[in-house]
């Protein structure tokens, strides 16, 4: 019995090589999300983006799938394939979930290593020293990196896999808004004093301040994009 369902596995090897590669690209087109290079509506070309990365039509469709899942992507019958144009409906939905996993992790601050705290730290004190310089043009990129570290301070894969999906999201919606980098200026200090109650050891205020920033992000950006 055993060794029929085992010699069934071999039938789906190629399945399993193609899944695995679709899910590479899909990880590939979602950090183009995250670094800005996919606009919400932009259509996505088979050809191009197949060409490009010599992958075949099936591996690709399958990545356009993961990422559709994901809500990254939304497929329009008979115009193709197109990256997503968030609502503030997702947003609000965005901020929910977010709430849950990062107020968590942050109450786990005294509990990590010195380097998993300085990754909330570094991202913080790079966007800090460009605002000095008045260069907020990676505050954006920045302010993904210092939420990142918050999920990491969890040290669960998943989450962060999970807290990445729901960042490339809200990329789009701040794209959307037109004013991504100009936003994230906006919420800069509430990053930094979060950080200067964690280092004084005041971590339950850190955790009231970022629920607090969540509020007025999640406002800020919903009103925006209802208005658009």
């Amino acid at each position: 019995m055993t060794e029929t369902w085992v010699s069934t596995l071999a039938q789906g090897k190629a399945d399993l090589e193609r899944a695995s590669t679709a899910q590479k690209v899909a990880d590939m087109l979602r950090e183009r999300v995250l670094d800005g290079e996919l606009e919400p509506g932009l259509r996505l070309s088979e050809e191009a983006i197949g060409g490009a990365l010599g992958v075949s039509r099936n591996t690709l469709r399958e990545a356009f799938r993961l990422l559709t899942r994901d809500r990254i992507l939304v497929h329009e019958h008979s115009r193709g394939v197109f990256v997503r144009r968030p609502t503030s409906a997702d947003v609000k939905d965005l901020y929910a979930a977010r709430r849950a996993i990062e107020c968590g992790a942050l109450r786990l601050w005294n509990d990590v290593t010195e380097a998993q705290r300085e990754a909330v730290r570094a991202p913080v004190r790079q966007a800090v020293a460009r605002a000095e310089k008045n260069d907020f043009s990676k505050t954006g990129s920045a302010n993904i990196q210092f939420h990142r570290g918050i999920v990491g301070l969890a040290g669960s894969a998943r989450l962060s896999d999970e807290s990445d999906r729901l960042f490339a999201e809200l990329m789009l919606a701040f794209r959307v808004a037109r004013e991504m980098d100009a936003f994230h200026q906006t919420y800069l200090p509430w990053n930094r004093k979060i950080v200067e109650l964690l280092n004084n050891g005041t971590v339950e205020q850190a955790v009231l301040q970022l629920d607090e920033y969540f509020d007025a992000a999640e406002r800020d950006l919903a009103s925006r994009l209802t208005a658009d």
